[in-house]
């Protein structure tokens, strides 16, 4: 099961990777660096975090296997909605309801900090060498 997420999280990472450095790449071209905190946060948590999550999935192997999944899931869903949200709430280029952007916002943080604590527990149960 890991060996699965852990593709699918470096997948996911990478395409976060390349988002996140064009946006950077068409910052410093237009010499606008309105967009610096979405870009270092697509960056930070969308390549990076989940990048190292999918490693840690690729050399370790946890005792309980659901836990993976659901990490992962909590991981992307968060990474995605918090960035995404991150970027409406800043720019709001469909003139959503502030509220619902402000909420699709807040939800994609807390699924995140959810993602997080559960590696916290994946690091504690994976299999001794």
């Amino acid at each position: 099961m890991e060996k699965v997420w852990s593709l699918r999280l470096i997948q996911f990472a990478a395409v976060f990777g390349l988002f996140g450095t064009f946006i950077g790449s068409m910052m410093a071209g237009e010499m606008d660096y309105s967009l610096r905190p979405i870009h270092a946060h697509i960056l930070l948590v969308g390549w990076l975090s989940v990048f190292a999550w999918g490693i840690f999935y690729r050399v370790y192997t946890v005792r309980f296997k659901m836990l993976v999944t659901i990490h992962s899931i909590f991981a992307m869903a968060g990474a995605f909605m918090l960035t995404s949200g991150m970027w409406l709430y800043n720019l709001n280029p469909f003139n959503w309801n502030e509220t619902f952007v402000m909420i699709y916002f807040i939800v994609g943080g807390s699924l995140l900090l959810i993602a997080f604590f559960l590696f916290l527990v994946v690091t504690f149960v994976t299999e001794k060498e």
